[in-house]
């Protein structure tokens, strides 16, 4: 499997952030994300097709909000969280307190 690219902190922009949130299913994916550390896309999929889920976590890892690995044939997702606070501090932290 070829690795994943994930955005520089430089390369984070807010719209995209805000867009990438904006999207139910991509804000429950981060919220799970926060709760569990680290989860496969099966875990965090709600059930969903496969194409579907693969484009939510393109567009959560193009806004820099996920970063995803591969174990095995295992695509392994964490929130970049400590890149989101340094780049948009606070923001992160007061989106996941709404809930």
């Amino acid at each position: 499997m070829r690795p994943f690219k994930h955005p520089s902190i430089t390369e984070f922009a807010l719209e995209r952030v805000l867009y990438a949130l904006s999207d139910p299913l991509r804000l429950d994916i981060v919220r799970r994300l926060d709760q569990l550390g680290e989860a496969s896309c099966g875990e965090l999929d709600g059930g969903r097709p496969k194409s579907s889920v693969s484009h939510h976590f393109r567009v959560l890892r193009d806004a820099g909000l996920v970063y995803t690995h591969n174990v095995g044939t295992t695509h392994m997702n964490t929130l970049r969280r400590r890149e989101m606070q340094d780049r948009f501090p606070g923001l992160l932290a007061a989106i996941l307190a709404q809930h």
